[in-house]
Parts: C-alpha cells; sequence; structure tokens
C-alpha cells in the first residue's frame, strides 16, 4: 500500500526470526538477559535487541539477518556509511517497483519461546 511513496516506507526487521536462547557457561539459559518475571528482558538483554534492530535497519532487504546471537559486544553495531547513509528499504535496495515476494513465511512458535516459556512456569511453580 505504501509501493508508491517516496516519503514513507514499511520494512519487516526479521533479527529475532531465528534468534537462540542465551546460554550462560554452564549451557544453561543466562538468565542476566531476562528481567524477574522471566518472560521481559532486562536491560542487557534490551540492550542486545536495540543492537540487533539497528543494525537489521541498515541492511538491505532480502540480505537482512534473521537471529540476534547475544555476544553483548558493542563492536558489533553498524553505523551508516557514505555509500549508504540511510535505513534501508525495498526501493533503495534495489527492489523500486519489482516484485518482491513479501507472501508470510509458514508461521510456527520457535522453539526458544518454548523454553522461556518452561523456565517461567517451573520459576513461577517453585514459588
Amino acid at each position: 500500500r505504501y509501493e508508491q511513496r517516496e516519503d514513507f516506507a514499511v520494512v519487516t526487521q526479521p533479527f529475532f526470526r531465528n534468534t537462540l536462547l542465551p546460554l550462560d557457561s554452564t549451557s544453561k539459559p543466562d538468565m542476566s538477559f531476562f528481567a524477574a518475571d522471566c518472560f521481559h528482558f532486562s536491560v542487557r538483554g534490551y540492550a542486545e535487541m536495540a543492537m540487533a534492530l539497528w543494525n537489521n535497519m541498515l541492511e538491505p532487504v532480502g540480505e537482512k539477518q534473521t537471529y540476534n546471537n547475544f555476544t553483548h559486544d558493542r563492536s558489533k553495531l553498524r553505523c551508516p556509511n557514505p555509500e549508504k547513509p540511510f535505513l534501508s528499504t525495498r526501493r533503495n535496495s534495489g527492489f523500486g517497483n519489482s516484485d518482491l515476494n513479501l507472501e508470510k513465511t509458514e508461521s510456527s512458535v520457535p522453539y526458544w519461546a518454548v523454553i522461556v516459556t518452561a523456565v517461567a512456569g517451573i520459576l513461577v511453580g517453585s514459588l
């Protein structure tokens, strides 16, 4: 619906589509990324998601990263450069008015959501 507009764009940012649950050194869920309710992110978790979202917005459509690796490494934060000093949209990613397949992919619950829900259930049950 906004395809022909030059002053507005809607772009899906898939950085969370294939993200894995962050693990600590003992291969257990790293709870430092989650708030006390074990559902929402902590400040650290939100920082990771914010970096992944920002990086996704700079990546061209069709080449966007679909995961976040939770490395807590500030050096992975990307910056605009002289060749691409803007946020990526379909139009400036080279798709213009061409037909890009925007059909929704098969909807499924990512397996990490099941793990987070199970951990939350265990914690709530133990309280």
